[in-house]
């Protein structure tokens, strides 16, 4: 499996885009800039086969309704997650002025489900950063696509509404105890691995 990541939109929330040897395409997390990451499907000859969202917040799904207008795919978010989404207040201006829920949307998936059409995708309830935040969880390829729950060297907020310290200090519990080698997508900023963020994050040290 190849993947590409693209910081996309003021806040630089990193999208993320998976392919197979046959061109089928899962698209993560298109936060904004929808034109740019379509650019880069239609320049690598990929087909998406559907967005996966790792939370709610509006960095990380503004992009949504410009993917759907080129390709109407299933959109996957975590039920818990779908009234901050669609609320009035995930906005922020300029450029997040807020979204509609699509028809598409898909909240059937729970922890530990397989991702339809991509049955090495593991979905992690990772709650904290939001209630609905979720990781994606790869095994056969060593990869976590984290979101927001944990970054390089820290780890996600837990001011906003629907944050939790204590919820989330749980779910890192379990991305620490991955194998060492997974290599870490976040949700902004650089890449990782489990071993690198467990020997120096000072959120996760004292939790292995």
């Amino acid at each position: 499996m190849k993947r590409k990541t693209i910081p996309v939109g003021l806040y630089e929330a990193n999208c993320t885009i998976l392919w197979d040897e046959t061109g089928r395409a899962l698209v993560v997390d298109p936060g904004d800039e929808a034109a740019r990451i379509l650019d880069f499907l239609g320049s690598a000859g990929l087909k998406p086969t559907a967005v996966f969202l790792t939370h709610g917040h509006f960095d990380h799904i503004s992009g949504v309704d410009g993917i759907l207008a080129k390709h109407a795919v299933p959109v996957y978010l975590h039920a818990d997650d779908v009234e901050l989404a669609f609320s009035r207040f995930n906005t922020s201006q300029p450029g997040y002025p807020g979204m509609a829920r699509s028809p598409l949307l898909d909240t059937s998936l729970v922890d530990g489900a397989a991702l339809p059409g991509w049955p090495n995708a593991r979905v992690l309830h990772t709650p904290g950063h939001s209630p609905g935040s979720c990781c994606l969880f790869f095994p056969d390829d060593a990869l976590l696509i984290a979101g927001d729950v944990l970054f390089a060297g820290s780890v996600g907020r837990t001011d906003l509404p629907g944050g939790s310290w204590p919820i989330l200090a749980a779910s890192l519990a379990r991305l620490a105890a991955l194998p060492g080698e997974t290599a870490v997508v976040c949700g902004h900023g650089p890449s990782t691995t489990i071993t690198d963020e467990r020997a120096g994050n000072p959120f996760l040290r004292d939790l292995v």
